[in-house]
């Protein structure tokens, strides 16, 4: 294994040796992708704010050292993270006649992994990802753009600012469900509408009267609003 951490990330996405063969042990051996299936054990049941390198170790029954030899620190697991949710994603033949619906399943699934482990889209806010998945999924969504007749830098900078809207999304919706299991808004629809009704008239005059269009929507519906008003414009 090598010993610069620049190395370790680039050996992980290096194919197999020929002829090469886990050696018998007593305990299957400490890989990346085991690393990886532990630490979204961790999200799954904790959530993603009790991801440490030592929690993972725990439910591998190992030290922490022992993961070092497979990652380079807290921000390489996350890169792990994604790129394993990533993996998951299936990307479209581009397609300049349907490009904004594509980017809108696209996106969709991301969401939807996102949704699966509770906080884990705070890893993807986090770092710059180099994994081969997320590259993958990267490179996609830039094709995607770019069959839509958008000009290369504004299609860099769309999928930035698409890929941060969908990580915050998922973060907030993670929030709120950790916080609010059983409904989606911190108070119900009702009470809100209810609220917002009663506020004094000359000083909330739009926020009363528009109560209802305030607080209506699911937060898909406004996730596809959001998206579908943020490429509308774009391309040819």
């Amino acid at each position: 294994m090598p010993t610069d951490p620049r190395q370790r990330r680039e050996a992980r996405h290096a194919p197999p040796r020929a002829g090469s063969a886990p050696s018998a042990t007593r305990k299957p051996p400490i890989t990346a992708d085991r690393i990886t299936d532990a630490a979204l054990q961790v999200i799954a049941t904790e959530g993603y704010e009790a991801l440490t390198i030592r929690r993972v170790a725990a439910v591998l029954e190992a030290g922490p050292s022992s993961l070092y030899a497979h990652i380079v620190n807290k921000e390489d697991l996350d890169d792990l993270i994604i790129g394993r949710l990533h993996a998951e994603i299936v990307l479209p033949e581009p397609d300049p006649a349907t490009w904004r619906r594509q980017l809108l399943d696209v996106y969709g699934q991301i969401r939807d992994q996102y949704l699966k482990y509770p906080g884990v889209s705070r890893a993807a806010l986090a770092m710059v990802p180099t994994h081969l998945e997320s590259l993958r999924v990267g490179e996609g969504i830039l094709a995607i753009l770019l069959a839509g007749g958008v000009a290369p830098r504004t299609a860099a900078w769309v999928r930035d600012a698409l890929t941060l809207y969908v990580s915050g999304y998922a973060l907030e919706r993670s929030i709120v469900r950790h916080r609010h299991p059983d409904q989606d808004w911190v108070l119900g629809r009702e009470e809100l509408v209810d609220r917002f009704s009663a506020l004094p008239a000359d000083r909330f005059p739009h926020t009363r009267r528009h109560a209802a269009e305030l607080t209506s929507g699911t937060g898909h519906e406004r996730f596809e609003f959001t998206l579908t008003l943020m490429i509308g414009n774009l391309g040819s």
